[in-house]
């Protein structure tokens, strides 16, 4: 009997939605709302219970509630594959997620790696969500909740998340197995562009501001940080002032980026902050055009940090 057990996270590809829809015609796909959120791994081996992020830190600390939940169910032997989520109303919210708020803390289950001494990665989605919902029955509320699939046309499906305020879809291949890392069988189709960035520096407040006037961002491309723009929205006072002690504290000499930029009183930083950044498009020239800051990706490996392909 094998031992329930942590396992990198299966990764969606971005599509371009709706110029890539045609990928969406071929073969069965299963639609769920994306979340905007902190993709979890839940590990039960009879009364402990795990909780880790997509690199392997834990969050037992961070939401006990999760923990003492999942430690109450009657199985006693699981992997489950979730987001952790803070709602306001029926919206999630990444910030309020960050700012410590629990009472609204949710984890949204939408996979189920392993059951009762069985691995059942190798079944098809359509099988392993199946099986979950006999484990985990639908659930609108709660600390623990079943992710909803939703039937329709992709464009109906889009255009009514989109009108609800939701980050988007992800849209998966029904007969797809379990595979870590990222894969064409899990697409996500985003409403409005969001982006993981590394933070490689800041540059000086202006006026009244405090701790900074913007973050200096980029991504890897062959083992190089990639200048991406300057982030300069999206700051309460609070952010502003511990995020610029964690910047000073990480504070270096030497540019991060391969292609540093010319910009008056520029500090640079160890590259090791991820943000999660929203914008509306990429330049010709590789820049964000009106980026705005949602908050760090404590989840999110630097190195790991890449540009986003559109297909």
């Amino acid at each position: 009997m094998a031992e329930p057990a942590w396992i990198a996270p299966m990764l969606a590809q971005r599509l371009d939605f709706p110029g890539g829809a045609a990928v969406l015609n071929r073969g069965e796909w299963i639609y769920e709302r994306k979340l905007d959120g902190l993709r979890c791994s839940a590990v039960r081996r009879g009364p402990s219970v795990e909780l880790w992020s997509r690199n392997h830190l834990s969050f037992n600390r961070r939401f006990p509630g999760v923990v003492s939940t999942l430690a109450s169910w009657p199985v006693d032997r699981f992997v489950l594959d979730g987001e952790i989520v803070a709602f306001v109303g029926d919206q999630t919210s990444f910030q309020r997620l960050q700012s410590g708020a629990a009472a609204d803390t949710a984890f949204v289950v939408f996979d189920l790696l392993h059951l009762l001494g069985r691995d059942v990665t190798s079944l098809a989605l359509s099988e392993r969500t199946a099986l979950l919902a006999r484990m985990l029955p639908a659930h609108r509320t709660g600390v623990v909740r079943r992710s909803a699939h939703l039937a329709g046309h992709p464009e109906h499906l889009m255009a009514a998340a989109c009108a609800d305020g939701w980050e988007g879809l992800v849209a998966k291949r029904a007969g797809s197995r379990y595979r870590s890392g990222r894969s064409p069988d899990w697409r996500k189709l985003k409403c409005t562009a969001r982006q993981d960035l590394v933070i490689g520096g800041w540059t000086d407040p202006g006026g009244a501001r405090t701790g900074f006037g913007a973050l200096l961002v980029g991504y890897y491309r062959e083992g190089d940080l990639v200048y991406a723009g300057k982030v300069g929205t999206g700051f309460d006072q609070r952010t502003l002032r511990q995020l610029h002690a964690r910047l000073r504290a990480a504070a270096t000499d030497r540019p991060p980026f391969r292609d540093p930029p010319a910009e008056r009183g520029a500090h640079w930083s160890r590259p090791e902050l991820v943000a999660e950044i929203s914008f509306t498009e990429w330049t010709h020239q590789g820049r964000l055009r009106h980026p705005s800051f949602l908050g760090l990706r404590e989840d999110q490996d630097p190195r790991h940090v890449v540009r986003e392909a559109q297909d």
